[in-house]
């Protein structure tokens, strides 16, 4: 049975509203595009969160908000798995370097399997009630779903894209799961696993497909309220593939909205990839999300045909939001500027949001006084192979003097080559980074481009 505190589900492209009790995913009507949107009755929700409540729970994962999940509240099993409780950095350096007092960073590379989609993959596996749980990804959301299923005992199936990468998939591996590498694109994994599911009784995971797992990454946004003393940020920055993400983001400051615990919900702003760019040419056009070929090194946000994207466009502009679109060349240039300046480790997709960022102070659409929240979605340990070519070159030495000898001279070089204190603009060229070959050499034999070698 479902939760007594959800009201209803309604489909985003017909608006028509169904029972919970009597549809599991999509809209009968509109078929596998219908994405349903899960509504609560807040009535019922009220009298268990508040401010009041909040600060005297002690729980720090994302079950502190029990109250707006998906999950019956008599339920009593919940996986053990710590999943969000994530850092905001205040990030000082990037402050100073990008003359923003007031900038942020929501760093879910801290989650168990180093990505925001734990926060989905929970509740999926608590629903699943336990079934097998099988899912499509590019990485992180197998990934994820294969973590949780371990800590629960439940089987596991996946259907990755073929360039799916390695690291991710030895992630899924270590954790048991059973991976089918389709020959196609993230769209036709999809596809598969759907019929996978219906032919064998699996409980679905897909994003874009399952109306629940929107509701485990809105936990991202009840944090960032939260952590910011209910002082909600003027944009929230969201690297931007399927839409599930961006939408969970605007669900939570929603639901807080909704419940007057906050005054107003903050703009949401899209980055994707410019080899993938649905949402934004969307929300730049009619707000149809049409289907477009997906070409980008940031394969977490590498998508033809996001399959929550309705649902994204309404969430962004009913928030004031936009769209923005960066290139891979910047998506790798601000990976490594973030990580030196900051210490946090993106993968591409998740280093967009700040690639995006650097393209809005640009043009003037982000002001340097304004409160900004950036969205690190996952760990750049999980994309090495991605980005070798972008990291630079190790300094192979001797040992004993001669060694030290370079090292002093290196030592010396670098001194002299001061980095910049402050932004000044967009420096990078339309040219992919060259190779670090010592880096690459140093890593051959830990990261492979090609299956199987």
């Amino acid at each position: 049975m479902p939760p007594d505190h959800i009201s209803h589900l309604q489909c985003v492209l017909c608006g028509t509203t169904y029972d919970p009790a009597k549809v599991t995913y999509t809209c009968p009507t509109c078929g596998p595009t219908g994405v349903l949107e899960v509504y609560y009755d807040y009535e019922q929700v009220a009298p268990r969160i508040s401010r009041a409540h909040l600060a005297q729970e002690r729980d720090t994962t994302i079950w502190r908000y029990r109250a707006l999940l998906p999950i019956s509240y008599s339920q009593k099993e919940i996986p053990t798995l710590a999943i969000g409780g994530t850092p905001l950095y205040q990030v000082e350096r990037l402050r100073k370097y990008l003359g923003m007092s007031d900038l942020w960073l929501k760093d879910d590379t801290r989650n168990p399997s180093a990505s925001l989609k734990d926060r989905a993959s929970i509740i999926a596996v608590t629903r699943a009630e336990g079934k097998t749980v099988a899912c499509a990804s590019t990485g992180n959301a197998a990934s994820s779903l294969a973590v949780q299923a371990a800590s629960v005992g439940l089987s596991c199936y996946i259907f990755v894209p073929q360039n799916a990468p390695r690291a991710k998939i030895v992630q899924l591996l270590m954790c048991g799961a059973t991976v089918f590498a389709v020959q196609g694109s993230y769209d036709d994994a999809f596809d598969m696993c759907i019929e996978a599911c219906n032919t064998f009784g699996w409980y679905n995971r897909n994003t874009g497909y399952n109306p629940y797992l929107v509701e485990g990454k809105k936990t991202a946004g009840l944090e960032i309220a939260e952590q910011l003393g209910w002082h909600v940020p003027e944009s929230v920055i969201v690297p931007t593939g399927d839409g599930c993400i961006i939408s969970g983001v605007y669900r939570g400051f929603e639901d807080l909205y909704l419940l007057g615990i906050i005054d107003h919900i903050p703009r949401l702003i899209a980055v994707q990839a410019e080899g993938s760019p649905a949402i934004v040419r969307a929300l730049e056009g009619d707000g149809v999300v049409r289907p477009c070929e997906a070409h980008t090194i940031a394969d977490g946000i590498s998508v033809g045909l996001p399959r929550n994207g309705a649902m994204a466009v309404r969430h962004i502009r009913a928030s004031h939001g936009f769209g923005v679109t960066v290139s891979d060349a910047e998506i790798l240039t601000a990976e490594k500027e973030l990580a030196r300046r900051t210490g946090v480790f993106a993968e591409p997709s998740g280093a967009a949001s700040y690639a995006g960022l650097l393209r809005l102070l640009d043009s003037g659409k982000i002001a340097r006084d304004e409160r900004v929240v950036l969205l690190v979605t996952g760990s750049g340990l999980k994309s090495i192979d991605a980005v070798v070519e972008a990291a630079g070159s190790v300094v192979s030495i001797e040992k004993g003097s001669a060694g030290m000898n370079v090292v002093e001279k290196t030592v010396q070089s670098l001194s002299s080559t001061k980095e910049p204190d402050t932004y000044r603009g967009s420096r990078t060229s339309n040219k992919e980074p060259s190779a670090g070959r010592g880096l690459r050499g140093f890593l051959k034999k830990l990261v492979s481009k090609k299956w199987g070698s």
